[in-house]
């Protein structure tokens, strides 16, 4: 199956469907990643906070591919917002992955109440100046957050990454990435699982003869939105791939989100102010 590419504002492509780590042991992450990619993924999303950079290097370098067929984004860890840190936590990042070049990094939070998110997208910049980096992007960032990027920095980040699915619609936020030529990538995309009993996921998946993880993948794609869900069941992560082989109506997609509770599984981004220690 093709997996389709996003184009970026800075012309890059990404593929629209990836494979995410988040909450995979690193003892296992080489082994899935590798998996994702015998499958077929060609996007690997993973952070410095994941604590598993190393690992999708690892599995990157075994896997036969050539560099330039894998698109890996990485994230800033919330302890390194000022420049100095900032810039030494890309160096980490790169050498644990092995790379020489990463093809998206972003800022995992804006942190509102530590330090200045203005200061860190002008570190970014220095990266992306640098051709070290592909591209840079935000993450968890709210329109307010963005509009002080734009009046106050040179560079439109290119994704903001942001929890997103049927509970969660965020179409708010998801408008004012578009009208910015901001590509909105959505984590969490089923809700941790949580959409996958509804009803009218579970009736439109029977209908199709599809499982409702399937449905609600295929319902982020044709919204337009970049998704990389993850697993490390090979089955799962093959079903996960499966979604080019059958679309969703108009009235399907309408009724999915209409689901829309403004139902977060995670933190919210004007709150959120934790720094690992």
């Amino acid at each position: 199956m093709t997996v389709p590419n996003v184009t970026l504002n800075n012309g890059v492509e990404i593929p629209q469907l990836g494979f995410g780590v988040f909450q995979i042991d690193p003892k296992d992450t080489k082994e899935a990643t590798l998996t994702a990619l015998e499958v077929g993924y060609r996007h690997i999303d993973t952070a410095e906070m994941y604590g598993n950079e190393k690992e999708v290097g690892e599995a990157v370098a075994s896997s036969g591919l050539k560099r330039d067929e894998i698109f890996v984004t990485s994230k800033l860890n919330n302890g390194f917002h000022a420049t100095k840190d900032a810039l030494q936590a890309f160096d980490t990042t790169m050498d644990d992955l092995g790379f020489e070049y990463l093809d998206l990094f972003l800022v995992h939070w804006p942190l509102p109440k530590i330090g200045d998110f203005v200061e860190t997208w002008q570190a970014m910049q220095q990266i992306l100046e640098s051709k070290r980096v592909r591209a840079i992007g935000v993450s968890n960032f709210q329109p307010h957050h963005i509009e002080r990027l734009l009046k106050e920095t040179d560079v439109v980040p290119a994704v903001n990454q942001i929890e997103v699915h049927p509970y969660l619609t965020q179409d708010d936020v998801r408008d004012f990435n578009r009208e910015h030529g901001i590509a909105t990538e959505a984590w969490s995309p089923i809700a941790q699982g949580k959409v996958l009993d509804d009803a009218t996921i579970v009736d439109i998946a029977e209908r199709l003869g599809k499982t409702p993880a399937q449905v609600t993948l295929r319902w982020h794609i044709q919204r337009g939105d970049i998704v990389f869900p993850k697993s490390v069941t090979r089955e799962r992560v093959v079903e996960n791939f499966n979604l080019f082989d059958f679309e969703l109506s108009d009235d399907d997609i309408a009724a999915i989100t209409a689901l829309n509770r403004d139902e977060r599984t995670g933190p919210n981004p004007d709150e959120f102010n934790y720094i690992p220690s």
